[in-house]
């Protein structure tokens, strides 16, 4: 899934130097100074998402610069979204100005000099950045190059969304799989794509393909926000979506799964993942299956013994190792690089 790492494992100075060194190495080299240098407290939990990563950062206050040496030096060419969850952040980029505060969204380019301040307002620095390969966001580059740097709209329709959608990913990815998460990972570019194809004066048309994309996407979240609901269905789906159920099955004519086998897959999955958590031991199964959305404990583990070949009970019991621990799900490397978890692993 990735790494968490933190300068509690280093000496006040070296974790300074430490953090400066991961940040060049894991997103783009960068220029940083902090009044705090000496007693730096910083901590780093990466996710891998296949094509893209997704790590939220919470740091002391400090300034970061990127100029056109560094990026002549090392540019991996990508968009990096900001989500911001600790003190308000100052940020210029392409002549743009922008004060970020709790909750507001943004997007970087590592082709373009940055300059960025992280405040000091009585608690860390912390925000979410997933990185973002430009073939991913098929928008012109005039485009955006005006939306860099700016305070995107994240408390209503598509940027409420993709916020509420990356705060649940970084809840929820300890409880998925190497491919649940590159599958999660294409949901969160799609839904970057939407959501700054529409921001601005004038949003901007997207390719028929990509609308289906993102469309798909959508639809993908929503399933994820309401998979408790035991009405959640095509019918339900279409109807949040304004399309008939005819058009919603036909958009998923070519993937790999129908809407219902999606929706029944993500149930098991969520289940399974909770059946696994020693934190939730004391729940009854048929407390766990009604939380994700099975009418029935019976219909629940007759699908949990399909899908995985032993009842809920026995995969509770076996999934533990004789602490009480999960076992986690196998570690997978993504073909196309190191991930950030690898990169930080890799700088210590």
């Amino acid at each position: 899934m990735g790494a968490s790492v933190s300068t509690t494992d280093f000496s006040a100075r070296d974790g300074f130097e430490w953090w400066a060194q991961m940040i060049d190495e894991a997103v783009m080299q960068v220029s940083i100074t902090s009044p705090y240098a000496d007693g730096f407290q910083a901590t780093t939990t990466a996710i891998d998402l296949g094509d893209t990563d997704l790590a939220t950062f919470a740091f002391s206050p400090l300034s970061a610069r990127r100029d056109a040496a560094q990026i002549r030096r090392g540019d991996p060419e990508d968009y990096f979204l900001f989500l911001v969850h600790g003190s308000s952040i100052g940020m210029e980029q392409c002549r743009n100005n922008s004060l970020l505060r709790v909750g507001d969204l943004a997007v970087f380019d590592s082709s373009h000099p940055l300059s960025s301040e992280f405040r000091d307002e009585g608690r860390l620095p912390e925000v979410s950045l997933l990185r973002l390969p430009r073939a991913r966001i098929p928008l012109p580059q005039d485009r955006m190059d005006r939306l860099l740097s700016t305070a995107l709209p994240s408390r209503t329709g598509s940027g409420a969304l993709l916020a509420s959608y990356l705060n649940g990913l970084r809840a929820q990815a300890r409880g998925c799989d190497a491919t649940e998460l590159r599958r999660l990972g294409g949901v969160a570019s799609d839904l970057v794509a939407a959501f700054l194809s529409a921001a601005g004066d004038n949003p901007a048309p997207l390719p028929a393909e990509t609308r289906k994309q993102v469309l798909r996407a959508r639809i993908r979240a929503f399933v994820d926000h309401n998979l408790s609901d035991p009405e959640l269905g095509p019918a339900v789906i279409a109807a949040h979506h304004h399309i008939s159920v005819r058009l919603l099955h036909l958009l998923f004519r070519e993937e790999p799964e129908t809407v219902g086998a999606m929706i029944r897959r993500l149930r098991l999955e969520r289940s399974r993942a909770d059946l696994a958590d020693p934190r939730l031991g004391h729940g009854g199964i048929g407390e766990i299956a009604g939380r994700w959305g099975f009418r029935h404990q019976a219909d629940f583990s007759r699908a949990f013994r399909r899908a995985y070949g032993m009842a809920p009970s026995d995969y509770r019991r076996e999934s533990r190792d004789p602490a009480g621990t999960p076992k986690g799900p196998a570690r997978t490397v993504s073909a196309a690089g190191p991930s950030y978890g690898e990169k930080v692993r890799a700088s210590r």
